[in-house]
């Protein structure tokens, strides 16, 4: 299906960098892919507790991002 939805996860160090995130293509830090995604989507990030948080994506949107950074 084309509204398939991807949900990235992201886990914080204590300050404040990304220590870890879904779907990262290789070509990215997990800082770098964060930045991307941060800058490049709207109304798709969803703060968590405990230093974690999320984007929901449509899998198109994601493979396009992924495609650019390679």
């Amino acid at each position: 299906m084309e509204n398939d939805q991807i949900m990235i996860h992201v886990r914080f160090a204590p300050n404040g960098t990304v220590s870890s995130i879904g779907e990262r293509p290789a070509a990215l830090s997990e800082q770098d892919w964060f930045n991307l995604l941060a800058s490049t989507t709207t109304d798709s990030y969803e703060t968590l507790s405990g230093g974690r948080a999320l984007f929901r994506l449509p899998k198109q949107q994601v493979d396009q991002l992924k495609s650019s950074a390679a």
